[in-house]
């Protein structure tokens, strides 16, 4: 056991205080999800760090990349980038009304479908998600580097177990 799991951080003062105050409670399932959201608040931090060094926010550099890993010709209709992030065409409008702006993407003719558009990453805007995406999967592994490659396993194993019990409650 290292030095870092065996150091007492502020979820084991809270629920030390749980003991005390109410020994009856099984503080465990609370100290396992308390330190997951500090986890994901810190994480978050770390993450949008990259993103923000390169002028871009969180839901921008999600498009770009959702562009990007789509393949050539990189390019998405609205609707399909929106159902992929999981947001309203609302939101998806404004977010690319940014990105249009900026140069970083462009709204074309579907030449199979007047009606329709499509978003594709202009040059200049692949050029950007490449050196982001490059940098962003640094900053994660740099991130996870404390753990072990079997810890890594091991965690991403549980993360899934949960995540797919969670979701089939919802």
């Amino acid at each position: 056991m290292s030095m870092a799991e065996r150091k007492p951080d502020a979820v084991d003062a809270i629920r030390e205080q749980w003991r005390q105050e109410r020994p009856d409670l099984d503080g465990e399932a609370m100290a396992i999800l308390s330190r997951l959201a500090r986890l994901l608040a810190v994480g978050t931090q770390q993450v949008e760090s990259v993103f923000t060094a390169h002028g871009l926010q969180t839901g921008e550099f999600d498009v770009l990349a959702t562009l990007r890993r789509s393949g050539e010709p990189y390019e998405l209709t609205p609707s399909g980038l929106a159902d992929t992030l999981m947001m309203s065409r609302a939101g998806m409008t404004g977010r690319l009304d940014r990105l249009e702006q900026a140069g970083l993407v462009r709204r074309i003719a579907d030449p199979g479908d007047r009606r329709s558009v499509k978003v594709a990453l202009t040059d200049r805007g692949l050029q950007l998600i490449d050196v982001v995406v490059t940098e962003h999967f640094e900053n994660e592994t740099r991130m996870l580097s404390v753990l072990s490659e079997a810890d890594r396993k091991h965690l991403d194993r549980i993360g899934r177990l949960l995540l797919t019990s969670f979701e089939t409650r919802a």
